[in-house]
């Protein structure tokens, strides 16, 4: 896959009409609330959430993307009801840092290194699936199917480092199956540089492919799989896959997240839905502002499943307010 032209001053998937406009097309999941569960009642619900930017706010430093108390207690609560998934570009163990919460399940690398419960017969190779013990005894499967370009990732890490070097405000970080080159602090004048140097780096390795988020080049393995991917690989994990009475809702904001958006309206049943306060192209049929309608959603579909005699639940693992790390075998 060729690399693509990126421009410096590119809007994120930005569409030029009013919010109010786009609203119409993407309402507003908490404004139509009540009639999205009308359709869910008698449904097995299961949540997916993306991390930066869903459940924390987008910040300076990516290193303090930290939950608010109030959402994390959201995401603990929705996870005692539903069956939920955390599916992030930073690596796993970073995802599992900051939420520290055993009754969700985790995706890094924008779902190359998944924490499942079972292993999936339907989705990913079964020689990258590998039975693990976690600290707490329970048997998990991890599904990385990345694992040999492990030493391909550490050159192309050193080689941004040794080539962006002089550019000031650049953030390497290391997501262990992927890469992202944070530029939020570089100056403007910097940029057509950086995005010069980076793709020069990238085309050394031609397995590896290049894409732009919310400022932050994205590099990961030229393979098949993603977010999208990730959603139904735990839902088959989860005995789910070819159930018929199921909803997956999925809430995310970033580029890759459009993925998963896709896998959902692909199953013809679902709520895929975009976090922003800008119009932009999205697969999503609803929508939301920030994190803080983030979390009020979250609260509303616990009260929601608390409330309704008729809502199924599927259960997770079970919940602990201080989580233990799966250990990595690599």
């Amino acid at each position: 896959m060729g690399l693509p032209r990126l421009s410096a001053s590119e809007v994120e998937n930005s569409v030029p009409v009013s919010y109010d406009s786009w609203l119409i097309k993407h309402p507003s999941a908490i404004d139509t609330f009540e009639k999205m569960m009308s359709i869910a009642k008698g449904r097995k619900i299961v949540v997916f959430l993306d991390y930066d930017g869903t459940l924390s706010n987008i910040v300076d430093n990516p290193e303090k993307a930290f939950m608010t108390k109030k959402m994390w207690m959201a995401v603990h609560d929705v996870a005692q009801c539903f069956p939920t998934a955390i599916i992030s570009g930073r690596s796993r163990d970073k995802v599992y840092d900051f939420v520290q919460l055993d009754n969700v399940y985790y995706a890094g690398s924008h779902g190359l290194d998944i924490a499942a419960p079972l292993h999936s017969s339907n989705y990913g190779d079964p020689k990258h699936q590998t039975r693990v013990t976690d600290r707490k005894g329970n048997e998990v499967v991890l599904f990385q199917p990345a694992k040999k370009y492990l030493p391909v990732i550490q050159k192309i890490i050193s080689a941004l480092n040794e080539k962006t070097g002089g550019i000031k405000g650049v953030m390497i970080e290391n997501n262990k199956f992927c890469i992202s080159v944070h530029f939020r602090h570089v100056h403007d004048e910097d940029l057509g540089t950086l995005q010069k140097l980076v793709n020069s780096v990238v085309r050394e390795f031609k397995e590896f492919r290049i894409s732009k988020g919310k400022k932050v080049f994205e590099i990961r393995p030229d393979m098949e799989w993603n977010k999208g991917h990730a959603v139904n690989y735990f839902l088959d994990t989860l005995g789910l896959g070819t159930s018929n009475d199921i909803l997956p809702l999925y809430i995310g904001d970033d580029r890759t997240d459009e993925d998963a958006f896709k896998a959902i309206r692909n199953r013809g049943e679902g709520y895929p839905i975009v976090v922003s306060s800008n119009p932009k192209d999205t697969m999503a049929l609803f929508s939301l502002r920030n994190p803080l309608e983030v979390r009020k959603f979250l609260v509303h579909l616990v009260w929601w499943k608390n409330n309704s005699s008729l809502g199924k639940i599927v259960p997770g693992p079970t919940p602990t307010l201080t989580g233990t790390r799966v250990p990595d075998p690599n």
